[in-house]
């Protein structure tokens, strides 16, 4: 049954529409600069994640895997991890967990890439003995542990029993051998969420907000048990991120939920993001359009950031992350409703 599902995933998500949820990032501006005084050849996108340097602060993020097109796709974005020295993280592994025979879905990613960043990934309420299955099969460099309650509840078939959550993912941590990555799958962290995650022992989130692959619309079209009626539950990218930052913890914060352009990788940087993660709009052109146009539009995107940070007088990540950011709109309210100044973006200088 997994094996099918995960397919039929992979099938709605590439033919369905973005929405009904933006990101947020079109609310958020960044200040234009006239006279920013580099040349294009100073940028410099590269970024340092969990030891390792990267040379773009992208990681391709949790897609699939336990079936045979699962595993095409993933030799596919693996050999794009490598060419560009980016992080990837598999899909969930349970279904290799229970059936062994399909380890080699995942295990390719190591194969073609065996000196990059690859993440392990299984739901935040599995065993540690299944964690530590998930970061052996692909000798992992962490490992993400995913939540995912709404999709879980428009599912027939999906979980039912959330309690306890909190209490394994501090015993995951103190009895796991790599970092654990707490990723939400497309509805975001709150602030409150993320405080807990923290005192359990997180100190890397992947907000995964509202606005990107919407599980709830997968589900739906699947026969899911919420008809249409949740397809806007979430909270926003742009608003997750900004609620995760203000808390202003030493943690390091991924982005992620409807990021698709290299303007919205700038702002999420620029608000604070150590790097983001970017999945569905990647699978899409790999599976219309094939590998080679996927590498092409990932070459495009890398001009086009580096011409955003130039434009913004920025020579690096550290950089862009000292320039105003403005936001405006729903987004802002939002924060002013929970409490967040957007001015401590608006204000830098």
């Amino acid at each position: 049954m997994r094996g099918k599902r995960k397919d039929e995933h992979i099938n709605i998500a590439v033919h369905s529409k973005d929405g009904p949820n933006t990101s947020g990032f079109e609310e958020i501006y960044l200040v234009h600069n006239s006279i920013p005084e580099l040349d294009m050849d100073e940028i410099d996108l590269s970024c340092c994640f969990l030891e390792k340097k990267l040379n773009l602060p992208v990681i391709l993020n949790a897609i699939t895997g336990g079936t045979e097109r699962a595993k095409e796709i993933n030799r596919d974005l693996a050999y794009i991890a490598r060419k560009y020295n980016l992080a990837m993280a598999v899909g969930s592994q349970t279904i290799s967990i229970d059936e062994p025979q399909l380890k080699s879905t995942f295990s390719v990613v190591r194969e073609i890439n065996p000196e990059g960043i690859i993440v392990a990934n299984v739901g935040a309420n599995r065993s540690i003995q299944d964690v530590l299955k998930a970061v052996e099969m692909i000798k992992a460099d962490a490992v993400q542990l995913h939540f995912n309650v709404p999709q879980e509840l428009a599912m027939p078939e999906g979980d039912r029993c959330f309690k306890g959550i909190i209490e394994n993912v501090a015993y995951i941590i103190e009895n796991c051998p790599v970092p654990v990555i707490a990723k939400e799958v497309g509805f975001g962290f709150s602030k409150e969420s993320a405080s807990l995650l923290y005192q359990a022992g997180v100190r890397i989130i992947d907000i995964g907000g509202m606005g990107g692959t919407n599980f709830i619309v997968i589900e739906d079209k699947r026969g899911g048990l919420f008809n249409r009626e949740l397809d806007s539950w979430g909270i926003s990218t742009a608003c997750s991120l900004s609620e995760v930052l203000s808390l202003d913890l030493p943690i390091t914060v991924i982005a992620s939920g409807g990021i698709r352009t290299a303007a919205d990788t700038a702002k999420a940087l620029a608000m604070g993001a150590d790097l983001v993660g970017i999945a569905g709009s990647f699978l899409k052109i790999l599976l219309y359009k094939g590998a080679e146009e996927l590498d092409q539009k990932i070459e495009e995107m890398i001009y086009r950031l580096k011409s955003v940070f130039l434009m913004t007088g920025s020579r690096n990540i550290d950089e862009i992350r000292q320039k105003p950011v403005l936001i405006t709109g729903k987004t802002g309210e939002w924060l002013k409703l929970r409490g967040i100044d957007p001015s401590y973006w608006s204000q830098r200088l």
